[in-house]
């Protein structure tokens, strides 16, 4: 099990503030803030850092959501956020039930909410 990832990003204002309005839906928070560094706590943990990197080689991350409301609302509002849209909202053959959404960040980094639908998965 991961405890925490850090994802590289460009610009620190723009992703702090890009990552706080596209997690909140998912019911995380910037909690933690050193230098360009900030942390995004579920409630739980700090499991997500962002942290201003000289060079970016974009990656994926993905995040667990609760529901599919709470995938169609991350996905809402990363585009209202400025994020460029990689998949909407919607059932992927990847495994029985994988309902997920993606998004480009600033960066070229391609994030994910996915909630698995315990109707879809037996």
């Amino acid at each position: 099990m991961i405890a925490h990832t850090t994802l590289a990003i460009s610009n620190y204002r723009k992703s702090k503030e890009f990552y706080s309005k596209i997690l909140g839906p998912l019911g995380y928070e910037n909690n933690m803030e050193f230098g360009t560094s900030a942390g995004f706590n579920d409630g739980k943990n700090t499991d997500l850092w962002i942290v201003k990197q000289k060079t970016v080689v974009p990656t994926h991350l993905a995040f667990q959501a609760r529901s599919r409301k709470q995938v169609e609302a991350f996905h809402k509002a990363a585009l209202a956020a400025g994020a460029t849209d990689n998949g909407a909202p919607g059932y992927r053959d990847y495994s029985p039930g994988y309902y997920a959404a993606f998004v480009l960040d600033p960066d070229g980094n391609n994030i994910e909410a996915v909630w698995y639908d315990p109707r879809k998965t037996k």
